[in-house]
């Protein structure tokens, strides 16, 4: 049973990696890893977000950034959110956490198994449990090479991805199921796995004290970021993202997975975009209309304010993967 499941993985991680090789970006790589600048921004006692130096100018004027991580620090030691793309922005991560304790790091957490999210497990040191979702840990087993061959297609060579080497994690979140973890000093941290949010991969963090909530991918960045549902999925992503979104109190502080620390309101830019497309798809299967008379149709002008990877994502994986799943539902009710 294991095996089977490992190939239908295999399998499903080649048609995803040969449609986004098929949709090119409009520039490689979308973010660069060799230029990328780590700061460190306090959220609450002890907790901590990191993210890109460019966060705060770039975010609305439509730039991708790197990837945002973060630590909690506990009574025994740090959980580590997100290890980075390459070795020099988990070096920089590393000395940010540096900066503030010694303890050691005794969690690290990969929300999801694109690599900019795992890619520097290997660098970790061996006494750090390493937690992902169960999905992301069969996918990363199965098909670390060729998620990595898919990461220099979008990221570019000599980023220092060809050097990653394959870590398995210590701890698997099942599908629908979250993990505790106290970290003392009344910070307790939630990982849960509510299903395909973005991918099947997806985790999120949660600290319902101090109400920070690290969004991962299925929440890029606040407007004009728009989504990348470029796994295949449209209408459980569309589900649960909704679903995360109403679970998340009003003054919850929301690090986006690629873009400056928000809050609620912030993120609903991205469920108006897929509440919207799955309205307009719906319209247009309804009417019999195929792909490309969709495409031609369904525009959505109000949500493209700039955002440089709008028309990538939305013709070329958002619009394709909701038109295939409403189609599908549609001639299975």
């Amino acid at each position: 049973m294991k095996t089977l499941k490992l190939m239908a993985i295999a399998i499903w991680a080649i048609c995803c990696s040969v449609t986004a090789f098929a949709q090119q970006p409009p520039h490689i790589p979308i973010w660069d890893g060799n230029k990328v600048t780590l700061g460190l921004k306090k959220i609450a006692t002890d907790i901590y977000a990191i993210v890109p130096s460019t966060v705060d100018t770039e975010t609305a004027r439509g730039i991708p950034q790197a990837t945002t991580g973060g630590f909690i620090v506990g009574d025994k030691g740090v959980l580590l959110i997100e290890v980075m793309l390459n070795k020099r922005l988990y070096d920089q991560q590393l000395k940010l956490v540096r900066s503030v304790t010694d303890k050691p790091i005794i969690y690290a957490v990969n929300t999801s198994d694109h690599g900019d999210h795992c890619f520097s497990n290997y660098l970790l040191p061996s006494t750090t449990t390493i937690i992902q979702n169960e999905f992301a840990r069969d996918n990363l087993a199965a098909n670390y090479e060729g998620i990595k061959t898919f990461m220099v297609n979008l990221f570019g060579r000599g980023r220092g991805i060809e050097k990653s080497v394959y870590r398995a994690a210590d701890i698997v979140i099942p599908k629908n199921s979250n993990l505790k973890i106290d970290m003392g000093g009344g910070k307790t941290v939630e990982l849960l796995n509510v299903g395909t949010a973005q991918s099947p991969a997806d985790l999120f963090v949660w600290m319902p004290t101090q109400k920070v909530f690290w969004a991962g991918n299925p929440f890029i960045a606040e407007s004009p970021a728009i989504p990348w549902l470029f796994d295949g999925f449209f209408l459980e992503p569309a589900a649960n993202l909704k679903k995360v979104y109403d679970f998340l109190p009003d003054d919850a502080i929301i690090i986006p997975g690629h873009g400056r620390i928000t809050n609620k309101a912030g993120i609903k830019y991205t469920i108006d975009y897929v509440t919207e497309l799955k309205k307009e798809v719906e319209a247009a299967v309804d009417k019999g209309l195929s792909l490309e008379e969709t495409k031609a149709l369904v525009k959505m002008k109000d949500f493209d304010k700039g955002y440089e990877l709008f028309n990538w994502l939305h013709y070329g994986f958002n619009l394709p993967n909701a038109y295939k799943d409403i189609s599908n539902n549609k001639k299975t009710n």
